[in-house]
């Protein structure tokens, strides 16, 4: 029989040659382990702007590598898409015209790597914490964007990075439909009505999804041909195509969810590009329950 000793030292042995391995691989792809803290652009013509930037294999190990869960990498992924931009950074000329105003960014280094030589830095612009931007920078979901280390700069008694909000899943709540689209609260204040949060947090959101309903849920940050009265009028009789679900009801109101996946086919001025929410009556709506599925 072999020792006990032994084994444990083969265990340790055996699990200290992976992390080294490991550190080696981080060190071959040029990954850098650093703090997620708060970062300055100081430099915003060197924005990476190609849709590819993050499929890279050092890229790839370096979301890996920053612990984050699997559904917030799809998410980093997917928000890293110029598609998701906002107008004042969609093209050459609207981000040198806001170059002033791009350093003003609330921004938070994700992770480094190195790609032909030049460390870069993934960093986030959480949308809750970019309120206070110009209309036309304004992200209405977290953004990653990718720049040079040169391009950056710590700041002054940093905070951390907000955890990364999503959204909430919808895939296994009640549909919605939308019958009266003009019983629809668009500038509806869900943080300030502790009952609709608690209502929220009872249908199984977590802090970040709710971040991210709260925000998402007003009008502001609803798709161009929504965002405000004068423009949404003409088209609320569209709302009724909306695919929407449930995300939690209290008192006369229901909080709907407007999946980005299931509305690819609405009008472009529409069209979300990330989840947005709806606040309606509950006398707009008719719900349909799940399916549930035998044997459940």
């Amino acid at each position: 029989m072999v020792p006990f000793a032994t084994i444990l030292r083969t265990k340790v042995h055996s699990y200290t040659m992976r992390t080294v391995l490991l550190t080696a691989l981080m060190i071959a792809a040029g990954l850098t382990t650093v703090a997620q803290y708060e970062v300055r652009i100081t430099h915003p013509e060197a924005l990476r702007t190609s849709n590819d930037v993050l499929k890279g294999k050092a890229a790839k190990a370096g979301l890996q590598a920053a612990g984050l869960p699997e559904d917030q990498q799809q998410q980093v992924l997917l928000n890293s898409s110029t598609d998701v931009w906002p107008t004042g950074l969609a093209n050459d000329s609207a981000r040198k015209a806001n170059a002033p105003y791009i350093k003003n960014y609330s921004a938070f280094r994700l992770f480094s790597y190195t790609e032909e030589e030049v460390p870069l830095t993934v960093v986030m612009l959480p949308a809750k914490d970019n309120i206070h931007m110009p209309e036309e920078l304004r992200p209405a979901a977290d953004l990653f964007v990718v720049l040079p280390d040169s391009a950056l700069t710590a700041v002054e008694a940093p905070k951390t990075r907000p955890e990364i909000s999503r959204g909430p899943r919808w895939k296994n709540r009640d549909m919605a439909l939308i019958l009266r689209p003009d019983e629809l609260y668009a500038t509806y204040d869900l943080g300030n009505d502790e009952t609709a949060r608690k209502a929220l947090e009872a249908s199984g959101m977590s802090q970040p999804e709710i971040d991210a309903v709260i925000f998402r849920s007003h009008e502001r940050n609803w798709p161009d041909g929504i965002d405000s009265f004068d423009e949404r009028a003409p088209l609320l009789n569209n709302f009724k195509k909306y695919k929407t679900y449930v995300g939690a009801d209290w008192d006369d109101k229901v909080l709907v969810i407007v999946p980005v996946d299931k509305n690819k086919s609405m009008p472009k001025l529409m069209r979300p590009y990330v989840d947005v929410y709806f606040v309606y009556a509950k006398t707009a709506l008719q719900v349909k329950a799940q399916k549930k599925k035998k044997g459940k």
